[in-house]
């Protein structure tokens, strides 16, 4: 029987992940097997796990992830439909007027230093890669505003080129589960690409995230509702009685609408609703945990 199925069946779906205190430290190869039985639960629980920004090419990718900076996919989802249709092309947005293009990003905040990198950005594909966004690391890490994490993203979900993206939400999640002590981005994702197999790099990326996202909330965790707590060297942390841990969780776990104004058709929940839209302020208010 598997964790997931194991936390359903407990009576009253109360979830039993007491571990019993050892003297010995978790060995490596006992952490290895654990983190990867964590990627294979959160598999069954999220097979729909999707990046969760709306982008229709790599371009659009790319400037969606600079955006993403500082605020939350949701509000750059909501900024993105107006900016690419002013701005469908790199040659485009290159010859942007700044205070035009600050005026249309402006809701994902420090748009004044997000307008000088997209400007920078799209200028440098215009120039030096012919208008099209190159599908290598060394490459993408020369454009302005574009860092190994943005580069991770566009390569894994644009050309399908493996890679961890450590955020926000990946970061805390790999150190909750003592997976790495780490603390900076690429030491992290040098640790964690050396648990698991490169060809589960992108997908694992997706699926942290949305567990950071939906159950495993840095301020308050739903350990309570949590199906891979037994897997969990953290439980406890947060809430642990099932019914009010339940009404913790978030996006479709919780029915309520997701971050992409367009999700992949497979995905479970509702759409996000548009800049100013109803329920945008608490999605986006949501977002954030």
């Amino acid at each position: 029987m598997k964790t997931s199925e194991r936390a359903a069946a407990t009576p009253q779906g109360k979830i039993s992940a007491k571990k019993p205190k050892s003297a010995k430290p978790e060995s490596r190869l006992a952490m290895v097997r654990r983190a990867r039985r964590i990627n294979r639960e959160l598999a069954e629980i999220y097979p729909y796990a999707h990046p969760e920004l709306d982008f229709r090419n790599p371009f659009e990718l790319l400037v969606a992830t600079v955006l993403s900076a500082q605020t939350t996919d949701l509000r750059v989802n909501q900024t993105t439909p107006a900016l690419f249709a002013a701005y469908p092309t790199p040659e485009d947005m290159a010859a942007a007027a700044p205070e035009d293009l600050e005026e249309l990003i402006r809701p994902t905040g420090f748009f004044r230093a997000k307008s000088r990198s997209l400007l920078g950005l799209s200028q440098a594909l215009r120039d030096n890669f012919g208008g099209e966004v190159p599908g290598r690391i060394e490459d993408l890490v020369t454009l302005p505003g574009v860092g190994r994490k943005t580069a991770n993203v566009v390569l894994g979900n644009a050309f399908g080129v493996p890679g961890i993206t450590v955020d926000t939400h990946f970061g805390r999640l790999v150190r909750r589960w003592k997976l790495t002590e780490q603390e900076d981005p690429e030491k992290v994702e040098a640790e964690i690409c050396a648990i698991f197999p490169k060809s589960e790099w992108t997908m694992l990326s997706h699926r942290v995230v949305f567990h950071g996202r939906r159950i495993c909330h840095a301020r308050k965790p739903a350990c309570g509702a949590c199906p891979i707590a037994p897997l969990c060297p953290a439980y406890g942390e947060g809430e642990t009685d099932p019914e009010k841990a339940k009404k913790l969780l978030k996006y479709e776990k919780g029915g309520q609408p997701g971050q992409r104004l367009s999700p992949p058709p497979d995905y479970p929940g509702l759409p996000a609703p548009p800049l100013g839209g109803a329920g945008a302020a608490a999605g986006a208010q949501d977002a954030g945990a």
